[in-house]
């Protein structure tokens, strides 16, 4: 190899470095920009207050007295198509098993946290009372909301419409079905 290939080598590579590292300052000094006083992005936070987490059927937002009205002409048959969402978790039949979720046959005037051999969250044993339409209708509306802390991994429902039809068909899950509410 004479000193002429050599020559021509080495000043190929030197402009191949040249250029790979001349285009990079290049498109560094042309993209130059100030640096943000505080780097990352800032995302939206919704907070919320003391009173907000006090009062858990508010926080929820089911309009009750709307719900009430509605169930007075809500249809089981809608309610009962309504439920397959819920068959994942939960069996509607007299006697029947628990799964993820407890038995529901008989869930309105139950008291809560009382299924035989469901293992409840301490949050719902906590609560206390009993399943009244609307504690059901604030549970399935948000049930993080309702009851923080529980383990149902549900999201809710918002059509007010479809939550009556939904209590309808619970209502039916019983022998002695409680009277419905009046608006």
């Amino acid at each position: 190899m004479d000193t002429r290939e050599f020559n021509k080598i080495a000043g190929a590579v030197l402009t191949a470095l040249l250029l790979i590292f001349g285009t990079a300052t290049f498109i560094d000094i042309q993209m130059r920009h100030k640096k943000p006083a505080k780097p990352g992005y800032e995302l939206p936070v919704q907070t919320t207050t003391a009173a907000e987490t006090s009062q858990p059927a508010a926080a929820a937002g089911v309009n009750f007295q709307e719900i009430a009205g509605l169930l007075q002409n809500a249809s089981p048959e809608a309610g009962q198509a309504a439920f397959k969402r819920c068959s994942t978790c939960h069996t509607p039949e007299k006697g029947g098993r628990n799964m993820t979720g407890p038995n529901l046959w008989g869930i309105v005037g139950r008291p809560k946290g009382s299924q035989e051999g469901f293992n409840y969250s301490a949050a719902i044993k906590e609560k206390g009372g009993e399943w009244t339409y609307e504690d059901l209708a604030n549970f399935i509306h948000n049930p993080r909301a309702f009851i923080p802390g529980n383990k149902m991994a549900f999201a809710g429902i918002r059509d007010n419409a479809e939550i009556a039809d939904l209590l309808a068909y619970l209502r039916t899950l019983s022998d002695n079905p409680p009277p419905l509410p009046s608006n």
